[in-house]
C-alpha cells in the first residue's frame, strides 16, 4: 500500500474512532470501518480533505436505505462542528461513498 493511502485511511479511522467514542454505537462503528476498508479497494484514489470522507461515511452508514435526513441523536450543526466540515460537503462525500461502495460492485452489508 502507498505511503500517502495510509496515511489517509490512518487518518480517516481515527476521524470515525473519535465519533463513535463520542457517539457509541457498535453496529454503525463496525459499519462504516467496513466501508473505509471497502474505499481502500476502490480503484481511484479518494480526493479532498479526510475529514469529509470520514463525514460522508458516518452519514452514509447511517441514512444507507433509509431517508437520508442526518444521523438519529445528533444535530446537523454538532456533527459538522465536531467533524470541521459543512453538512453539503458530508453529504455529497455520503453520496460518492454510496457509488464506490454500491455501484462498484460490492454491497457491504
Amino acid at each position: 500500500m502507498e505511503p500517502v493511502v495510509l496515511e489517509f485511511e490512518q487518518d480517516c479511522q481515527r476521524h470515525l474512532d473519535r465519533f463513535f467514542l463520542q457517539w457509541p454505537n457498535p453496529i454503525m462503528q463496525k459499519r462504516a470501518n467496513k466501508v473505509l476498508r471497502l474505499l481502500r479497494a476502490a480503484e481511484k484514489p479518494l480526493k479532498g480533505k479526510v475529514e469529509g470522507w470520514a463525514a460522508g461515511i458516518i452519514y452514509f452508514v447511517w441514512t444507507d436505505g433509509r431517508f437520508p435526513c442526518g444521523i438519529p441523536g445528533v444535530f446537523n450543526a454538532e456533527f459538522s462542528e465536531f467533524m470541521g466540515v459543512a453538512m453539503e460537503t458530508a453529504r455529497q462525500r455520503s453520496g460518492r461513498v454510496r457509488d464506490i461502495v454500491v455501484f462498484d460492485g460490492d454491497r457491504f452489508q
